[in-house]
């Protein structure tokens, strides 16, 4: 068998866990094998392990299984394009944070296959995905307390993560993150001020923390944003009608070149971000009592 020592032990667990019936930590275990790049194959004298693909490619991002990394929080990436940018995003999460990280590549993968590890669950969807779906299945599937949401081309100076789970668990807080502010009353509540630190009626997608539970109680991301560009937005004020309240945060964080907005096809970004401004504003144009305070 050429199955490293690891994953043979692993695969050893998990037959005795089946003998125990403990089916939860056995499929545990599959998946850690999955992880370490093998699939393991039930037969009479026991099990074979088989080497696998370093990533599964599904149709829809919706037909994957429950993402168990055993990690209180747990890193969430959707991967468009540019896999190199956001390779260099995830290996500055791995120095300055021992979180689970989720990958969800829209279309090849490419040198993302690189960044696989106990710690690491990478999978890919066919190009078109929805950004909104997409985000919405992280949110679902990946079985951590806090799932935090990074834009691959946001980028780690330090450890950013710690003190935005620090925040939320106080309670005070559904979500947590790096850039946002208030909504712009004054211009038709079609834009955002930043007004820095504090309370905000919205959080910007570069970097949001959230109480998982919490936010799926909200219905999640709009599944009709087939882009990222003022989704992020609507979603945040979901959260605002639900009760719950946004912190905005000084982070360790920087931001490179936002492929995914600066080099977009302006006619279809433009066309997209509007697309979802308008549903925002049909929902949500001028129910104030919704909003944080002034300030």
């Amino acid at each position: 068998m050429s199955a490293p020592d690891s994953v043979i032990e692993l695969a050893n667990a998990r037959i005795q866990a089946r003998e125990m019936k403990d089916f939860s930590l056995a499929d545990k275990l599959r998946n850690k094998i999955a992880q370490a790049g093998y699939e393991v194959v039930d037969i009479a004298e026991g099990y074979e392990l088989r080497e696998k693909a370093a990533f599964i490619t599904l149709a829809f991002a919706r037909d994957i299984n429950p993402i168990d990394l055993e990690k209180e929080v747990s890193v969430a990436m959707i991967v468009d394009g540019y896999t190199d940018d956001a390779l260099e995003s995830i290996n500055l999460i791995k120095q300055h944070s021992d979180c689970g990280i989720v990958i969800l590549s829209i279309g090849d993968p490419g040198r993302l296959v690189e960044a696989m590890d106990f710690r690491t669950y990478l999978f890919a969807v066919h190009p078109g995905a929805s950004w909104g779906d997409c985000a919405n299945v992280l949110l679902q599937k990946i079985q951590s307390t806090y799932v935090v949401l990074v834009d691959p081309a946001t980028r780690l100076i330090g450890d950013a993560i710690s003190p935005a789970i620090d925040e939320l668990k106080k309670g005070e807080f559904v979500a947590v993150g790096w850039r946002g502010g208030l909504i712009d009353t004054d211009n038709e509540w079609r834009s955002v001020i930043d007004k820095g630190v504090g309370e905000v009626d919205a959080l910007h997608s570069f970097f949001i923390a959230f109480t998982r539970e919490a936010i799926l109680e909200t219905g999640g991301f709009n599944l009709r944003a087939v882009y990222f560009h003022n989704a992020d937005i609507e979603m945040s004020l979901k959260i605002r009608q639900a009760g719950g309240r946004l912190l905005q945060m000084d982070l360790p964080l920087e931001l490179g070149r936002h492929h995914a907005y600066e080099d977009a096809d302006p006619a279809y970004r433009d066309q997209q971000s509007e697309k979802n401004l308008n549903r925002l504003l049909d929902r949500f144009k001028g129910k104030s009592a919704i909003l944080s305070p002034r300030r």
